[in-house]
C-alpha cells in the first residue's frame, strides 16, 4: 500500500480544468515534490488530497483511505501546512500548540510532552511564552510546522512552505523539513515553484503544468535525461541564431538566451567563440530550471 495513490484524478471549475487526469504513487517515507509554476494545479491537487476539495472525477487514497468517502479517516492521519501562515498572532507560541493539540484530540497526558518536543525541534523553546505577533515570518512558519507535526501524522503535506520568505529563512525551513523527515520517517508531500527547494529536499518529484503531469523522476534523473550535466548558454540575438542555424547546432531558444547542447560543453564553447565570433559564452551546471524550461518552453513564473 502506498501512503499516497492518485488514479485519473481531475478537478474542474466551470470550463477550467485545474487538474487534468493525473495519476501517481508516492512511496512510504520519501519526500515527494510537486513542482510547477503558479496556476499549474499543485494547490488544487493538494486540497483534494487533504479533503478540502472534492474531485470532479478519479480517485485518490491517502494513508490507505479514500479522500472522498473516508475523509474523516484521512484527516486523522495527515498533517497539513498551507501556504498562508495560519497561527494566531495574539496567542503565545505555546498557546497555539495547545489549541492544535485540542483540535487534533491528542490525549491530555501526552500534550505537554509533545509540545515541548515540537518547540525544541523548531527551536522556539525560548520564545514559547511570547505572543506570536512578536515573531518574525520565519519563526511563525516554524510554529506552523510544529502544529502540523504535533499529532505525529503518517503523511505531512507542505503547500509552498517557504513562499515569500527570504533565502536565509528558506534554508532554515529546509533544515527543519530534513530534520523532521529524519526524526519521524514520515512521508512528506511538498509543493513548490522554487527549483532549488525541490533539488535540495525531494527524493522524487513530478513537474506539473496546466493541470497535467509532464514528467516524473528524481531531480538528477530528470536533469540527465533532458539536459545533461552542463548547459552552454549564449545571448539570443539575430547574429547568434544565424550562426547556429547555418552550422546545424542543436539548441533551445528562449526569450533572451539560447541553450546549445553538446556532449563536451567546454569544447563546444571554444568552437562557438571562434566560429561565430561570440562575445560571451557561458558554461554552467545544468539545473531543474533548465529541465522545466525545456519541457514547458516558458519561465517558471509565467
Amino acid at each position: 500500500m502506498y501512503p499516497i495513490e492518485i488514479d485519473s484524478l481531475s478537478k474542474e471549475f466551470g470550463k477550467v480544468k485545474a487538474v487534468d487526469n493525473i495519476s501517481l504513487q508516492v512511496k512510504d517515507g520519501e519526500i515527494f515534490g510537486f513542482l510547477g509554476p503558479n496556476g499549474a494545479g499543485k494547490s488544487t491537487t493538494m486540497m483534494i488530497l487533504t479533503t478540502l476539495l472534492k474531485p470532479s472525477s478519479g480517485k485518490a487514497m491517502v494513508a490507505g483511505f479514500d479522500v472522498f468517502s473516508q475523509a474523516k479517516d484521512v484527516r486523522k492521519n495527515i498533517g497539513y501546512v498551507q501556504q498562508e501562515i495560519s497561527v494566531d498572532e495574539y496567542l503565545t507560541g505555546r498557546e497555539n500548540l495547545i489549541l492544535q493539540a485540542r483540535l487534533n484530540h491528542i490525549p491530555k497526558n501526552l500534550v505537554e510532552k509533545r509540545i515541548n518536543e515540537m518547540l525544541d525541534l523548531v527551536e522556539l523553546t525560548d520564545r514559547q511564552n511570547d505572543a506570536v505577533i512578536t515573531y518574525s515570518g520565519g519563526m511563525r512558519k516554524r510554529l506552523d510546522l510544529a502544529g502540523g507535526l504535533l499529532h505525529r501524522p503518517k503523511v505531512l503535506f507542505l503547500d509552498e512552505p517557504t513562499v515569500g520568505l527570504d533565502i536565509q529563512t528558506r534554508r532554515k525551513i529546509w533544515e527543519f523539513v530534513r530534520k523532521t523527515h529524519q526524526e519521524f520517517g514520515m512521508t512528506i508531500f511538498l509543493s513548490t515553484h522554487y527549483m532549488e527547494e525541490a533539488s535540495q529536499l525531494c527524493d522524487r518529484l513530478v513537474i506539473m503544468d496546466l493541470g497535467k503531469i509532464i514528467e516524473e523522476g528524481s531531480p538528477q534523473e530528470l536533469i540527465q535525461k533532458h539536459v545533461g550535466s552542463h548547459v552552454v548558454e549564449v545571448d539570443n540575438t539575430p547574429a547568434v541564431m544565424k550562426c547556429l542555424t547555418e552550422n546545424g547546432d542543436k539548441y533551445e531558444e528562449f526569450a533572451n538566451r539560447v541553450h546549445v547542447f553538446a556532449a563536451e560543453p567546454e569544447e563546444l564553447s571554444s568552437k562557438l567563440m571562434k566560429r561565430c565570433n561570440f562575445d560571451k559564452v557561458t558554461v554552467r551546471q545544468a539545473s531543474l530550471e533548465d529541465v522545466f524550461l525545456k519541457l514547458t518552453k516558458k519561465a517558471l513564473r509565467d
